[in-house]
C-alpha cells in the first residue's frame, strides 16, 4: 500500500536518493550546495517550499510544491516544481497519489489550480497528466543572466 505523507527531517538519506533521479532525468548535475539549500527550504516551516512523499516501505516518490501568485487573480495557485517517482516504483500509482494529494492541500489552502510545466518528450508523465490536468497554450522561456 502506498503512504502520502510530508516530508519530515528523518527522510534526508531517503529523499536524496530519490532526489537524485529527478535531476539525473532532467541531466542536472546537483551540487552539496544546491542540495542542502533545498533541503533547508523544504525543512524551514516559513519557506514557501514545502514537499509530500510517497511511501512503499521506503520512500518512492517526491512532490515539492508552494504557493505562487497569480496576479491576474489577485490570489494563490499552487504551483509544482518536482515530482518525480523512482524508475522500481513507476507504474505503482505513486505519480498519482501525490498529484491526489496535490489536490486536496488546493483545496485546504484555497487555491483555484495547481499548475507545473514539464519536457515536453516526458512522454511516460505528461500521459498522466493529460487524465489529471488540462495542457495549457502558454510558451516557457527562461532568460538566462550570463556577463
Amino acid at each position: 500500500m502506498i503512504k502520502i505523507r510530508p516530508l519530515i527531517e528523518d527522510d534526508y538519506v531517503k529523499w536524496l536518493e530519490v532526489y537524485r533521479y529527478y535531476a539525473e532525468h532532467y541531466e542536472v548535475s546537483l551540487t552539496d550546495a544546491g542540495i542542502k539549500a533545498t533541503w533547508s527550504w523544504l525543512m524551514e516551516p516559513n519557506h514557501p517550499l514545502n514537499g509530500i512523499v510517497a511511501e512503499i516501505e521506503s520512500i518512492v516518490g517526491l512532490a515539492h510544491y508552494r504557493a505562487m501568485p497569480s496576479p491576474l487573480r489577485g490570489m494563490h495557485i499552487g504551483f509544482l516544481d518536482d515530482l518525480i517517482v523512482k524508475p522500481s516504483a513507476r507504474g505503482s500509482g505513486a505519480a498519482r497519489l501525490l498529484l491526489d494529494e496535490l489536490k486536496v492541500i488546493a483545496k485546504r489552502e484555497e487555491w483555484p489550480a495547481f499548475r507545473w510545466i514539464t519536457r515536453d518528450d516526458n512522454y511516460r508523465a505528461r500521459s498522466l497528466y493529460d487524465k489529471v490536468a488540462s495542457k495549457t497554450d502558454w510558451n516557457v522561456y527562461e532568460m538566462t543572466l550570463e556577463d
